[in-house]
């Protein structure tokens, strides 16, 4: 191969538009030399973000070929081997309002992640003898979501926040209340977790897993969602359709290896809230797909299950 071609989305202030940038192709490059290459070579006016050229800064989140990566990470030898193609189209990332060409406004998604607070909460309490040092397990709880570095990657591709951006948390701003939520040293983990529950949507979360595998620096978002949802019920939050919908899931594979289908939906909304299901459930009625009479019977093997069960509520426990 002795040429590659970037293939740019622009963006003026005004107008959008693609344009070509072919130039000669080296091995062990990285995508952020290909765009530093075109800037300084073929046209000054392209825009785009970077700082450290370490993946350490988080500033060069783009998006090639429709997937979200950090330009200083990523090996162009690699995308040229996985997409077999040297056209690669750039891109700014989804989910943010963009500035010019490549780059995005990142003020509304870092005023957003003040609602949840991300710093630590002093707690008044603690006193000189033990101060703030932490066991190895409290650090381990919050290794994780600190390598967090504010790429955007993660918000990029969520489904959820691409379809529903005002009701649902950007994934970085759930890892970063998750990292205070747990730290041992904060005094009002509440004041983290809270702004999570009633304003971002941290139930509505679908698990497509896309925060965790375009994270370049191997931060889980969606396992911190998962660990904000049990650390609010153990807070009291129960009153809402996140925990009776976990609540139910629970109790019907505890009593009988698996969902009762026909009641799932009413202890998750409530008798009067599934009313409007009704005509849904009649289709499925009339198809055969449901039975109203059918009592599930517990599985074969059903102690097998519930012994798990209490093995993990006695490690709770402890």
């Amino acid at each position: 191969m002795d040429t590659i071609t970037y293939r740019i989305k622009r963006f003026d202030g005004t107008k959008e538009w693609f344009q070509q940038y072919t130039f000669p192709y080296e091995k062990n490059k990285t995508l952020l030399w290909g765009l530093i290459k075109i800037r300084d070579e073929q046209d000054p006016t392209l825009n785009f973000t970077s700082a450290c050229r370490h993946a350490i800064c988080g500033s060069c989140g783009v998006r090639v070929n429709g997937n979200a990566v950090l330009a200083c990470k990523t090996s162009l030898d690699e995308l040229l081997e996985v997409y077999q193609t040297s056209v690669l189209t750039v891109e700014p990332l989804s989910n943010f309002p963009v500035v010019r060409d490549l780059v995005v406004d990142w003020d509304p998604k870092l005023e957003r992640m003040k609602e949840v607070r991300p710093w630590l909460i002093v707690d008044e309490k603690k006193d000189c003898t033990r101060g703030f040092s932490q066991s190895e397990e409290e650090f381990h709880k919050i290794s994780n979501p600190t390598d967090c570095i504010l790429c955007g990657c993660c918000t990029s591709e969520c489904t959820q926040h691409t379809t529903n951006s005002q009701g649902f948390y950007e994934p970085f701003i759930f890892t970063k209340s998750y990292r205070f939520t747990v730290d041992s040293r904060d005094g009002a983990p509440a004041q983290h977790l809270t702004p999570a529950l009633e304003k971002g949507g941290l139930w509505k979360c679908v698990r497509c897993m896309q925060c965790i595998t375009k994270c370049p620096k191997g931060v889980r978002p969606a396992d911190h969602i998962s660990g904000l949802r049990q650390e609010s019920m153990n807070m009291g939050y129960t009153r809402n359709k996140g925990a009776r919908h976990a609540y139910a899931f629970y109790d019907d594979v505890k009593n009988s290896g698996r969902l009762n289908e026909m009641t799932l939906p009413i202890k998750t909304e409530g008798f009067f809230n599934t009313l409007h299901r009704l005509p849904f459930a009649l289709r499925l009625l009339k198809k055969g797909k449901i039975n109203p009479l059918h009592i599930p019977k517990p599985v074969p093997g059903i102690e097998g299950v519930r012994k798990i069960y209490r093995l993990v509520r006695k490690g709770e426990a402890k």
